[in-house]
């Protein structure tokens, strides 16, 4: 069924990339960093856990693709993604903040040696879970096929399975993401209802499987001073 629904779900994504990136400013990095305060206290510090909606590591933004992050803090703006935290953060950026703080984290701590381009083979129990995740994230996670899509490789396990699962939490006003791809993948429709995709044991072994490979994400550590 995720093979079959595969094209018209990658066209859906493409369709709300091209919106969403209409009328984007160009970004600046080094205004960014002067902009960065508000971010540094979670994503500046290595290690650092969130309590909400479970336990779990902030994720790494660090090298993150720059239209990605613009793409996520417009999702927190409008309410498409319902952390209540960075609703409230996301929500007092202009376009520009935006477009600047994405500027800086894409670029933040790139002097390292970029993570190998090779595809990495995926356990047989996990091929045909991950065959759809791979389509626009790419083969090795860490080279999406569109720059509005994430970086994977490498990102925090456990937050990976936590945003998992926000795609298909559904009447909650603090938890949630409505992006239809994402939706798409994680909820199938059987006999007129919804049910999971993945067990949650699925989604935890995805995420494990994606946060051992070799990707560009890091966490830099940041003193607020730039």
């Amino acid at each position: 069924m995720i093979k079959k629904a595969l094209p018209l779900l990658l066209a859906l994504a493409g369709l709300s990339s091209l919106a969403q990136a209409q009328g984007t400013p160009a970004g600046d990095a080094a205004k960014g960093a002067g902009k960065a305060a508000m971010c540094i206290g979670c994503h500046g510090i290595v290690g650092y856990q969130a309590t909400f909606p479970e336990l779990h590591k902030v994720p790494m933004i660090s090298g993150q693709g720059g239209k990605y992050i613009v793409t996520s803090l417009q999702a927190y703006a409008k309410g498409d993604r319902k952390h209540p935290t960075m609703r409230s953060i996301a929500g007092s950026l202009s376009e520009q903040d935006m477009a600047d703080l994405a500027a800086f984290y894409e670029s933040h701590g790139k002097s390292a040696a970029p993570a190998t381009a090779a595809p990495v083979q995926a356990p047989d129990a996990l091929k045909d879970r991950l065959a759809a995740c791979a389509a626009c994230h790419g083969p090795n996670f860490n080279a999406p096929i569109d720059p509005g899509y994430p970086r994977l490789a490498g990102q925090h396990a456990d937050y990976l399975a936590v945003a998992l699962r926000s795609y298909h939490t559904d009447g909650n006003p603090m938890v949630g993401r409505s992006n239809p791809t994402m939706r798409g993948q994680v909820m199938q429709e059987a006999d007129g209802k919804k049910k999971m995709t993945f067990s949650r044991a699925e989604e935890k072994q995805i995420a494990a499987f994606i946060a051992a490979l070799p990707g560009d994400l890091k966490v830099v550590p940041q003193s607020g001073r730039h």
